[in-house]
């Protein structure tokens, strides 16, 4: 993957905005997205109750979820399934490695798992010699342009049909300038054939695994994942401790809440469970917790981890939609990546909470409730408590909200504010050395105060007595 230059969102947002003419693609592109999803929403009258369920079955299993968790491990087991457990992305990655070793496995087939883009168990593994092939068209499309995925269910969504063809001819040698959509997937379905029918192991994420049975779930719209874990003996699944559900009963909610929330269709177009391994085979599952026992203990942001990872709220997102994914500089981007990785980083990551209008979209889409536009604001007191913010941004804070407990000193500051605002020279604003200046307009100053006009409204009221 391609080094990461830097975590400041600010920076990355403005060099997505260097392209206008992407900008505006990539934002009514993803709107065109959300618009789907409010359609097929409102085509179901059950669906705040499927939201409020869904929510619930969340919550309960989050406060359960050791109890769940030793459940799923006995009831896969005794179907045969061989099950890990990994503190971190270093034991994930180990274990993942050792099982591939085993069976000295040099080629895998991968589909589309954001845990494994989380612990980069794709740099891991080629550190060791091992080929790796993403076979999620967008994914294969990213890896082969060694960029990180900039959308968690569309990872190639800042990509033009131009873009994708010059890799293509690049990589797999396409005809030079072809841009036609159903050419170049059928060439890049060419190739992930050969990768299928070469690979010694298939890894999978998981969607949704129960308790209750020891199953588990996997949704994608390609059918990459059954292609990838049919030919070889060995399947390594590999497993967020927080999605797991305790019923076979509760999956149909999620699975009508997955779909609609992500792209705007009924359910995806393969939910492919699994249920122990193949016959002379072997199915391995790796549940990893990276983090999610930290954050499954505070108050204030247990409630991310009832995320589904639809990418609703990215969809919807007025910043992801303008600043792009790879301005987040993490594998989870959006409103909710914005939550998860300063828990986890906070010193690389301290600019994610500040990348929000708190307009509460996110939020309002959710299909498991969770509260994002309230978590970022109480991150961001967070961030601050732990000195993370520059002084750039914390002495203005500071002065401002030393004006605002003082009445008088603010009105007569009001006064001088217009006055400037009338007569400053527009250059001593919109200059290059002042980076707010950049995007924004002042509004026109007022003749008149607020705290002007009311008082001579009251007076009016009292001469007309």
């Amino acid at each position: 993957m391609s080094a990461i230059k830097s975590y400041d969102h600010p920076t990355n947002a403005n060099q997505f905005n260097q392209d206008q003419d992407r900008t505006h693609w990539h934002d009514s592109s993803l709107w065109f997205i959300r618009e789907k999803r409010d359609r097929m929403s409102k085509s179901l009258p059950e669906w705040e109750t499927l939201r409020s369920c869904a929510s619930q079955i969340k919550a309960h299993t989050v406060s359960k979820l050791a109890d769940y968790l030793e459940e799923f491990e006995k009831n896969a087991t005794a179907r045969g399934v061989q099950v890990h457990w990994a503190k971190d992305a270093e034991e994930h990655n180990q274990i993942v490695l050792e099982i591939l070793r085993k069976h000295q496995a040099k080629r895998i087939v991968k589909s589309k798992s954001m845990l494994t883009e989380e612990c980069h168990l794709n740099p891991w593994l080629e550190k060791h010699g091992i080929e790796v092939v993403d076979t999620d068209l967008g994914e294969r499309i990213v890896q082969l342009r060694q960029e990180p995925p900039s959308h968690i269910v569309m990872p190639a969504i800042h990509l033009k049909k131009e873009d994708v063809s010059n890799t293509f001819h690049e990589h797999l040698q396409t005809e030079k300038g072809n841009n036609d959509p159903n050419y170049l997937t059928e060439s890049a379905r060419q190739h992930l054939r050969q990768k299928f029918c070469q690979a010694d192991v298939g890894i999978t994420g998981v969607n949704f695994a129960i308790a209750e049975t020891g199953g588990f779930v996997v949704c994608t719209n390609e059918g990459n994942a059954d292609l990838g874990v049919s030919l070889p003996k060995v399947h390594i699944a590999c497993m967020g401790i927080e999605k797991l559900i305790p019923k076979a009963d509760h999956l149909s909610i999620f699975l009508r809440l997955l779909a609609r929330s992500a792209t705007g269709q009924p359910i995806t177009t393969y939910s492919s469970h699994f249920h122990g391994p193949v016959e002379g085979g072997e199915l391995h599952i790796v549940l990893v917790d990276n983090g999610r026992s930290k954050i499954m203990n505070s108050d204030d942001y247990r409630n991310s981890l009832k995320c589904i990872r639809c990418g609703a709220c990215m969809n919807t997102c007025p910043v992801y939609r303008r600043s792009g994914g790879h301005s987040y500089a993490a594998t989870v981007p959006g409103p909710i990546g914005s939550i998860l990785n300063p828990l986890r980083d906070a010193k690389h990551h301290k600019t994610l909470p500040f990348a929000c209008t708190l307009c509460g979209s996110c939020s309002d889409v959710c299909p498991v409730k969770i509260n994002l536009h309230e978590q970022l604001l109480t991150l961001r007191t967070e961030v601050k408590n732990q000195k993370q913010l520059p002084m750039s941004k914390t002495l203005p804070m500071r002065i401002a909200s030393y004006v605002f407990q003082r009445p008088k000193l603010y009105a007569w500051l009001g006064g001088i504010g217009k006055f400037f605002l009338r007569t400053m020279p527009r250059f001593l604003i919109y200059n290059p050395l002042n980076p707010w200046g950049r995007h924004r307009e002042m509004p026109e100053a007022p003749p008149e105060s607020f705290r002007q006009q009311y008082a001579q409204r009251a007076k009016k009221k009292s001469d007309d007595r």
